[in-house]
């Protein structure tokens, strides 16, 4: 049987194939038969050349991620690499798909790039909470100047055919559309003018230049500081990028393969790659073999904040949207809204004003009257969060939808199947709920009800792939996964502001550990009369035994809703974005403190932290145990994709697992000693403290 890599004869030149599906993974069988081809053509009479291409549709798209956690197996990529550098005849390697992290730097370890025009290629190891580690740190400076390394390592993007061309990161843009022949015509170019064998790591021009640029480094490391906070891996990528000038060649490869061992030491390497699979995993549902539901047109009805986002974020997939209204006025509204919101993106140069007329033409219509509604494949209703409106609105939607269309609500937090019972069709009804702005947040909750039909959920999983979000599955429950989560360690945190705390040293202490926001900055984002009415709405069945804090009542009460307002928890002069502490809340927690008779108390940072995460980690493990959640890989998706939860920290669950269940329990039975009536371990928590077991055994069921 024939391995990976392969090679043939034309003329005088030896083409190496990699043909690894479905992306040409470095895997070992790769790297060995990578290195044998290449030593093999290197040795051979008769051939004065070779080119390295990819079969199929992709160069080399990096390392094989089955090999991710486990004991590295010979040969070592960097050996491989520097084997080929050190070639006597040149190599010429042909770019096409992508060429990411591993697989761009074997490209730069071969004397020669021609890229195919589609061509993409980066170094996004930093994703991972690594740096690259066969030579891309100091290979790449070597080609484009330190700077311009810092940016794109430290980044992570990917760039296109033309702009590596200008970076100086290809040598040529082919004409041809074959890799193979490109690759042949470049290498017959070179023979034909004598090229000399060119070697990366020889390469000095760009670095003498940097050598005497004393503050690159220092203004790289002080703009990581706002752009990469918290972060370890992006510093030690300007380390090595900085041993690319300050040492000899093979003196920074031995560097920059030290900072890569830290890196895959770090908690932040287990938490990120965590989160890389957990973002794979979450497909894998119990609908995964149904086949979903076609989606071609979809109504909209409400054209409010959250509508308009959906419109946007379907009409920008290329999906014809009809938004529905209940009179003129309100339409005219949910237009200029969608139409605000595609102007903004005008503005930050996202799509011309061209591509946004014509999706405002093509893509978008208006309608006052749920018959306009008669072909979509998908209604979702984006109405007030309240449980009468949206049953008179799925008693229309049932009456105007064509069979198999599938009916969605946007819901955040109401019984689902509720909502389906008042239609003939439960088992077309489903939640896709959306999180603001629904343009540009990537989490979708994909809410299955107790009689929703397999293919409807696999439809709600497909719409957002080609919306470009992750869909998590959730059960039914009030909030369904991330509200319900977020209802227990908001409670919490208005606890310990109740007791002492100050929500903006609450707000600093979680941006501290990670967070993108703190909560009350997140309420003010989203609206405090969301939560209101949804605190309003569970008055009548909250228990009477459970502790409840009025502050944020009494900030609505006064009509400040958040930053819609000018004012919430924040204030917010002139329409500013971000917010500063408001005295006047202050004063109102103070009197909540008083008339409770609270004798406020000092709260540190990490008690903050520890509190606020021990919550939101034990209501987890309890949506875990009853299935509203799959597995806890689904919670941190959720809290990492929909709530700012620091993606270097794998998320919540994941989280626990590196700090020690133990640990965390020890936690809230401590918290459970001061107030048994808002903590209660949870008994999935308990078990596997017990058992010796981790969150991530479940993730492996």
């Amino acid at each position: 049987m024939a391995g990976p890599v392969t090679t043939e004869r034309r003329g005088k030149i030896a083409v190496i194939v990699v043909d690894n599906p479905p992306v040409n993974a470095l895997s070992q069988a790769v790297r060995q038969g990578l290195d044998e081809a290449v030593a093999a053509a290197q040795a051979e009479d008769g051939v004065q050349a070779l080119v390295v291409a990819g079969a199929g549709r992709t160069f080399i798209a990096g390392a094989d991620i089955r090999e991710f956690g486990k004991p590295p197996q010979p040969p070592a990529l960097p050996e491989v690499i520097n084997r080929i550098e050190a070639g006597a005849k040149p190599v010429i390697v042909a770019l096409h798909g992508t060429a990411l992290g591993g697989g761009l730097e074997v490209a730069l370890g071969c004397h020669y790039r021609v890229a195919l025009p589609g061509a993409r290629v980066g170094l996004p190891e930093v994703s991972l909470g690594l740096i690259p580690g066969a030579g891309g740190t100091q290979r790449t400076p070597r080609l484009i100047g330190a700077a311009q390394a810092v940016e794109l390592i430290t980044s992570g993007r990917h760039v296109g055919a033309e702009e590596a061309l200008a970076l100086g990161l290809v040598d040529e843009i082919a004409e041809e559309d074959d890799p193979v022949a490109a690759g042949v015509a470049f290498a017959e170019t070179v023979l034909a003018e004598g090229r000399p064998v060119r070697r990366s790591g020889e390469a000095e021009d760009k670095i003498a230049a940097d050598r005497g640029n004393a503050t690159l480094f220092a203004d790289a490391r002080k703009a990581l500081e706002t752009k990469a906070r918290g972060l370890f891996s992006p510093f030690k990528c300007v380390d090595a990028v900085e041993a690319a000038v300050t040492l000899p060649f093979a003196e920074g490869l031995k560097r920059e393969r030290a900072l890569f061992l830290e890196c895959m030491d770090s908690p932040q390497r287990a938490g990120l790659i965590h989160a890389f699979f957990a973002e794979r995993e979450v497909r894998k549902i119990p609908e995964a073999k149904a086949e979903p539901r076609e989606i071609a047109a979809v109504g909209v009805i409400g054209g409010g904040t959250m509508g308009a986002g959906i419109a946007v974020a379907l009409m920008t997939a290329g999906l014809p949207v009809v938004l529905v209204e209940r009179d003129a006025e309100s339409l005219a509204r949910g237009r200029a809204n969608v139409e605000g919101i595609l102007d903004g993106g005008v503005k930050r140069g996202k799509m011309t004003a061209e591509a946004r007329d014509a999706l405002l033409a093509s893509k978008l219509t208006g309608a006052l009257d749920y018959e306009a509604l008669a072909e979509v494949d998908l209604a979702i209703e984006a109405v007030f969060e309240d449980m009468a409106v949206k049953k008179q609105v799925f008693t229309q939607l049932d009456a105007a939808l064509k069979p198999d269309a599938i009916l969605a609500s946007n819901t955040s937090y109401l019984d689902v199947d509720e909502i389906a019972a008042v239609t003939a069709r439960p088992q077309d009804v489903i939640g896709l709920h959306f999180f603001s702005p629904a343009h540009v947040m990537r989490l979708l909750e994909v809410v299955a009800a107790a009689k929703t039909a397999p293919e409807v959920v696999a439809g709600g999983f497909a719409l957002a792939k080609r919306l470009g979000k992750v869909a998590v599955r959730a059960g039914v429950c009030d909030g369904f996964i991330g509200n319900r989560i977020l209802s227990v360690y908001r409670r919490q945190a208005d606890i310990m502001v109740e007791d002492g705390a100050s929500p903006y040293a609450i707000d600093a202490a979680l941006l501290d550990f990670g967070f993108a926001m703190g909560p009350y900055a997140v309420a003010d984002l989203a609206g405090l009369d969301i939560g209101w009415a949804n605190r309003k709405r569970l008055a009548p069945t909250r228990d009477p035994k459970e502790r409840y804090v009025e502050i944020a009542d009494r900030i609505c009460e006064r009509g400040w809703f958040g930053q819609k307002t000018g004012r919430g928890f924040y204030l917010y002069p002139e329409g500013a974005r971000r917010g500063e502490p408001d005295p006047e809340v202050e004063a109102i927690i103070a009197e909540a403190r008083a008339k409770k008779g609270i004798a406020p108390r000092d709260f540190t940072a990490e008690e903050i932290v520890r509190r606020y995460l021990a919550a939101m980690i034990n209501e987890g493990a309890r949506v875990v145990a009853e299935g509203i959640a799959l597995r806890p890989l689904d919670v941190d998706v959720t809290l990492l994709y929909g709530y700012g939860f620091p993606r270097w920290r794998g998320g919540p669950m994941k989280y626990a697992d590196l700090r020690g269940l133990d640990r965390v329990l020890a936690d809230v039975r401590a918290y459970q000693a001061e107030d048994p009536a808002s903590w209660q371990p949870a008994r999935l928590l308990v078990d596997l403290v017990e058992g010796g077991e981790s969150f991530d055994s479940l993730n492996r069921v």
